[in-house]
């Protein structure tokens, strides 16, 4: 805990279950549950993605490798017919 912060008193509703569960981490952590709770606080970034299951990773990962197929196949085509007008001088 940072000394020269200003803490504010804050009282939340958690499950008896979380209530266990937060004094067990504090007690391996050798450490308060109000400071687990700060850390936790302190680590959450809503910004970054949440972990996604294996299956729907690679259901995501194929999505964009099809795109990345057809993108370079439409690519392919219209270079053959630029190729070809260039070739036969009709550009």
């Amino acid at each position: 805990m940072q000394v020269a912060e200003k803490l504010v008193r804050k009282q939340f509703l958690i499950s008896q279950a979380q209530v266990k569960k937060i004094e067990l981490l504090a007690k391996e952590k050798n450490t308060s549950a109000a400071e687990m709770v700060r850390n936790a606080i302190a680590a959450y970034n809503p910004d970054v993605p949440i972990d996604i299951e294996e299956s729907e990773l690679l259901e995501l990962v194929s999505a964009r490798i099809k795109e990345a197929i057809i993108d370079t196949r439409n690519t392919r085509k219209h270079l053959d017919k630029t190729l070809k007008k260039l070739s036969t001088g009709a550009v």
